[in-house]
């Protein structure tokens, strides 16, 4: 009788496991800038664009939050479709190429010269609740020339961008215009640099 009964319990477990409703997972994109694919320089440098690094609050997906100096958390059921590191680096070597104004840009991992290497750490990408709802990023790029392996140069940047509300497709809009401005911004100094170094 203690079998049949230990059986049954378990059969009603699971069955009222099943009957728990998950909360589903909602993914965001940033969507690439909409200029149209210049054509690249036959006498241009080479760029070779690495990693973006990030701190580990980051390396997930999970769209992130701060509420004041200290306090910080993710939406657990709002996910970006890749790390945020990735969306940056993806977004810059996208700004790079639609310049024109280099022979190649190309990504890590590929064995082809190059003359400078981009390379930065983003220290913040989210959402920031204080007296009013905005979404922060702070981006830090480098310029190393890859002759010498010396930093020739540097920017930090942070650019917060207004929230209407505190609805998660706001905040994901907000980051996303946030983004396309910072990295619009960084592709136009570096070309700045480099055009005044030839």
């Amino acid at each position: 009788m203690r079998f049949v009964t230990t059986i049954c319990l378990a059969i009603a477990a699971l069955g009222c496991a099943n009957c728990v409703s998950r909360k589903p997972i909602h993914y965001y994109a940033i969507q690439p800038a909409s200029r149209p694919a210049s054509a690249e320089s036959s006498n241009g440098l080479i760029l070779l664009v690495g990693n973006i690094v990030a701190p580990e609050a980051l390396q997930d997906s999970r769209i992130r939050y701060r509420i004041g100096a200290n306090e910080a958390g993710a939406y657990e059921y709002h996910r970006w479709i890749e790390r945020p590191s990735s969306m940056v680096r993806n977004s810059l070597v996208r700004a790079l190429r639609v310049s024109g104004k280099y022979q190649r840009v190309i990504e890590t991992g590929s064995t082809a010269p190059c003359d400078y290497l981009v390379r930065g750490k983003l220290y913040e990408f989210g959402e920031v609740d204080d007296a009013a709802i905005q979404t922060k990023i702070s981006l830090q790029v480098e310029l190393v020339d890859w002759k010498t392996n010396r930093i020739v140069w540097d920017r930090l940047a942070e650019r917060e961008e207004p929230v209407t509300s505190k609805n998660v497709m706001d905040v994901v809009q907000s980051l996303d215009r946030n983004l396309q401005r910072m990295i619009s911004d960084t592709a136009a100094e570096i070309d700045k640099f480099i055009a005044v170094q030839r």
